[in-house]
Order: C-alpha cells, then structure tokens, then sequence
C-alpha cells in the first residue's frame, strides 16, 4: 500500500514514517525543503517537497496514494502568527481534503489535538463537536476549526478518521519542542524554578502506533484519542533528577505571577530566539483538566502506552547524543 506523509519531518512525523516502512508501507514524505528533508535521509522513503497552503503540490504529491496521514501544522502555545497558523493549520488542511479527492485517495487519517475538545469537568473523551468557539487559544482554535472541516469531509469516496494525541514527548525530536526544551534544561540543572500544574503526555512512538492502528482499524467518521500520563511538572521535574541527579528545582512560582509574566517573558524569548517555557497560554493550559480518557483507543484499536519514566529515559539518552544535555 503506498501512503503519504505531510508533516514528515516533524516529531510525530518522522517517527510514522519510520515505523510506517518497518510495517512494509511504500511511504512517500512530504516535507517544506530540502533542510527539512535532512531529518528523513537515510530511510526508505521518497522525499518530496511541498506546501499544504499550495494545493498544486499536494495533488501532485497525492498522486496514486491509497491512503494519507495528514500531519503537517504548527504548534503554537505562545500568541503566535495567528494569520500563519490558520493558513497552515486550517486552510492547509483544506487543501489536503481537496486534494485527496483530486487525487482520488481512499482514506486520510488527520492528526488532530486533544485541545480540540472543549474542556468539561470529569473525565475527557471522544466528541464530534468541534469549534473555535469552544476553545481557548489560537492553536487549540485552528486544530478545533481544521477538525471540524475534515470530519464533515467524510463520505465513502475520501473516508476519514481523526486522532487526538495529548501532549507529544520522546526521542527523534529533531526540531524542539517547549516541552523538549524543557527537559533538556532542567537535565542540565539549569531550571531555577517551577510551575503548579500539570498535563497528560504522551510518548511519540506511541502515537505513532495509535496513528497506524487507528488508520488500520479505525472506523470512517470516528475520532479516537491517544493520550498517555497526567503527571504534575513538578513531578516530571522530581523524575528527570532520579535519572540525572540533577536537583529539581524547589522555588514554585504563583500561578497568576506566571500568567502575567509569561506574556513578557514570550517577547524575551523571541528577541533571544530560544524557546519560551512558560508562556500565558501554557500556564493556562497547565491548569485545565487533562484527564483524557484512552478507553476507545484501548477497546477499537488495541492502542496501549508505556511507562512515563521510559518515555522521560529515553528523551533524556536522545538528547545526549545530540549533545543537548550534559553527561
């Protein structure tokens, strides 16, 4: 079966395409440019090079494929280029529907977000209601506008299933995350201080599982969420220093000082060019609830995922090879 791949080069991308060929797919990958094509060298897959905000390369891209992963968008937890990631997110994903049917592909299986989903009290899961207006903040915005789109493009000539991971971390990051970011500094001792609150995350080559299960087995029409570990930041911290013998840091910063500072903090981190840990829009994030359940993805796909400790492990050992983090 020959698939495609937008988003191949990104963290979740270049890990499916990975386990794609491992599986015995023909994979074709997509990827902006040639230096973005540098993470994929190496592997059995066909680079192209393209744009999801121009509809003409995908089409060509999409040509005799049987089947799309849709991955390609920017994750944006500061304010961002609002104007950008709607272009990307939700016209690009537009383009990729209208190209699948240009291109008569069978089925696409979008990548979307948990914070698509409106939040609730209790536990989280599966919805078929999505709308900006539900959500807060502009990425969660474009990925609830996006998945909308695509779950009402579902017919039986383009079948369509939706995955919702929660917050992806793990190796083969090439390009880093906050999250990442994070890690990596508070494994080199260098995190002074640290934030109430919390999140799920989940580990990329579980994701990456779920995407190919779901792809497999899913249901047309359905959305399935691959979530992992609700766990505190300040208990991710306390494992990173079991497994570096870095102290965590033991300063907690106010959540309300935080949120006004993270909007002056994200202008710093611009001018500097680093990533901002705590922007306003992660301290709020941090303190939604995050309890997402994975019971459908369970019971549908056979979905499961590993230890959060094997996950954190294993970031660690990736960034050390790159260098990132001192031994």
């Amino acid at each position: 079966m020959r698939v495609v791949v937008t988003g191949a080069t990104g963290h979740i991308g270049n890990v499916l395409v990975r386990d794609l060929i491992k599986k015995g797919y023909e994979v074709t990958s997509l990827a902006l440019n040639e230096k973005d094509g540098e993470i994929l060298k190496g592997l059995d897959t066909k680079i192209v090079y393209g744009d999801v905000r121009q509809i003409e390369t995908l089409v060509k891209a999409f040509e005799g494929a049987d089947m799309v992963f849709h991955l390609a968008g920017i994750i944006e937890i500061g304010s961002g280029n609002k104007k950008k990631v709607h272009e990307v997110n939700v016209n690009g994903s537009k383009n990729v529907v209208a190209a699948c049917k240009m291109a008569h592909v069978k089925r696409l299986v979008y990548t979307s977000s948990v914070h698509a989903i409106p939040e609730k009290e209790g536990v989280i899961t599966e919805t078929k209601e999505f709308s900006p207006k539900l959500v807060k903040g502009t990425y969660a915005k474009s990925k609830a506008e996006a998945t909308n789109y695509i779950l009402n493009s579902n017919s039986d000539d383009l079948e369509v299933i939706i995955t919702q991971p929660s917050g992806v971390i793990g190796p083969y990051e090439y390009i880093k995350s906050n999250m990442g970011q994070l890690i990596i500094d508070c494994a080199n001792g260098s995190m002074k201080a640290t934030l109430k609150g919390g999140y799920n995350f989940v580990d990329v080559r579980d994701v990456s599982n779920g995407i190919i299960l779901a792809a497999e087995k899913g249901r047309p029409g359905e959305c399935y969420i691959l979530a992992g570990h609700s766990i505190s930041i300040q208990d991710l911290m306390v494992i990173i220093e079991k497994l570096t013998g870095k102290k965590a840091p033991k300063f907690v910063i106010a959540r309300w000082f935080a949120y006004i500072t993270g909007i002056f903090s994200e202008v710093f981190y611009k001018i500097v060019h680093e990533k901002p840990l705590f922007t306003s829009c992660a301290v709020y994030t941090t303190g939604t609830n995050h309890n997402f359940s994975i019971e459908k993805a369970k019971k549908e796909l056979g979905y499961s995922v590993r230890n959060i400790e094997e996950t954190i492990k294993d970031t660690i050992d990736w960034y050390k090879k790159r260098g990132e983090i001192k031994e």
